[in-house]
């Protein structure tokens, strides 16, 4: 966390001392990605789910922590699922199979 702080503070420096200048594109770039924010998040669909009260006091558990409602963290995870960029951490465990085992033929 100090680095963040430390780099947060050399930024606000080089900002008060001039350093920074607008983009020459100016408001057209901005208004250009205002517009795709808005198209990629626009929320025009209503979703009913049923999910165990466990994992639901652990979501909005978890949101809390954020500081954001829990149907935004769910959101988010699902968006983020759906265009890949939701990765699993890497275990040093080989993960079980959840198929059931079959009867081999003796024949």
């Amino acid at each position: 966390m100090d680095k963040e702080r430390k780099l947060e503070e050399e930024i606000l420096a080089s900002f008060e001392r001039g350093e920074w200048q607008p983009s020459p594109k100016g408001n057209s770039e901005i208004a250009r990605f205002a517009a795709m924010a808005s198209a990629s998040l626009a929320k025009d669909k209503r979703v009913n789910i049923r999910i165990s009260s466990r994992d639901l006091d652990d979501i909005q558990a978890k949101a809390a922590e954020e500081a954001i409602p829990y149907q935004t963290l769910m959101s988010s995870v699902l968006h983020k699922y759906v265009t890949g960029r939701l990765v699993e951490p890497q275990t040093s465990q080989p993960r079980r199979s959840t198929r059931t085992p079959q009867k081999r033929n003796a024949g």
